[in-house]
């Protein structure tokens, strides 16, 4: 087999990897979106705040701990011992939880019926609110994130040595594939598989839907708006967790993880802001599109082809299919 074609294919893995873990990301935008018709602009923020939460308590730190030696002259910052990785991540969701609580309460429960731009605008808020939470609480530096079930089975980081020395003996030349790609593109499979599923076939899935389609008509049937928003935001938690961790892992936490929302912005032009399998397809097209050009066309017009194909690909289906893929075709009667 030709070197330019086994390079290609190589090229094809690696990018349905990344588009993997794009698509974790726009899980959590499709959730809010679906159920509320709020463009979600804080998600990519509420990963890296999972991601930090998750390591603070990982590592046994203090919350808030530079703001209470600044303003007591203390110089606490750990309380000395490290909680085991499972337990971390129930605690996190835990304050994922609280969180979501806290945005209906204190924000949401206040703008029911208010224009699209007013929530888009709500959500820019939420986000640098949280940011700044996040460094007052954790501290700004670039954290270090293991998850691990015990000493010896952590989360694999790496090459996969399997389909190395598989590849290597069919073709003589070993692909190189992350180990942690792979684990996040098993995570995504089982988290699309049972969000659909509790989208479809349960009693408050049904609701969420009823309530994206209509506020009034749900609340008519006896459906809690306060309820439902609080669960939309509770499960779009989870899922910036899970992306959060799988980013953190891969390139530290730090507060350029944040920036993983702008990327996650053409998976779901591609896909349809409302469909969750769409998330998923728009993030390997977007993955294995942006690898593939980068390899075949980057070289001919200088390179960095990739921080700009994804919002090329994501205009030209703004222009002939702004719908997405998997999105519902909206026609206005004018």
């Amino acid at each position: 087999m030709p070197d330019q074609v086994l390079f290609a294919t190589e090229v094809v893995l690696n990018g349905l990897m990344a588009g993997v873990m794009y698509s974790l990301v726009a899980l959590g935008f499709v959730l809010i979106f679906k159920a509320s018709g709020i463009f979600n602009f804080a998600q990519g923020v509420m990963a890296l705040f999972a991601a930090m939460t998750l390591v603070g308590i990982q590592n046994g730190q203090v919350p808030f701990s530079h703001l209470f030696n600044a303003i007591f002259g203390t110089k606490i910052h750990y309380f000395g011992w490290e909680v085991h990785s499972v337990i971390a991540i129930l605690l996190t969701v835990i304050v994922m939880i609280f969180m979501a609580w806290a945005v209906q309460r204190y924000i949401f429960q206040y703008l029911i019926g208010q224009e699209p731009i007013i929530l888009f605008m709500a959500t820019i808020g939420l986000a640098y609110f949280l940011e700044g939470v996040a460094d007052l609480m954790w501290g700004a530096e670039i954290k270090t994130l293991n998850v691990c079930l015990n000493s010896d089975t952590c989360l694999p980081q790496g090459i996969n040595t399997v389909i190395d020395s598989v590849t290597f003996g069919w073709f003589g030349y070993g692909f190189f594939v992350d180990n942690l790609d792979i684990s996040a593109t098993i995570v995504a499979i089982f988290l699309v598989a049972v969000l659909v599923i509790f989208s479809q076939y349960t009693k408050q899935g049904r609701a969420m839907r009823a309530v994206a389609d209509d506020h009034q008509a749900a609340l008519s049937v006896g459906i809690s708006l306060n309820y439902i928003w609080i669960l939309v935001w509770s499960v779009a938690g989870f899922v910036a967790l899970v992306a959060g961790i799988m980013w953190g892992a891969k390139s530290g936490v730090q507060f350029s993880l944040s920036l993983i929302a702008l990327k996650a912005l053409p998976v779901l032009m591609l896909g349809g802001f409302t469909s969750i399998p769409g998330a998923i397809v728009g993030g390997l097209i977007i993955g294995v599109g942006e690898k593939l050009f980068e390899f075949l066309i980057g070289p001919m017009i200088g390179g960095a082809t990739e921080n700009w194909f994804a919002y090329m690909l994501a205009l030209l289906f703004l222009v002939f299919r702004p719908q997405g893929l998997f999105g519902e075709k909206i026609i206005e009667r004018v």
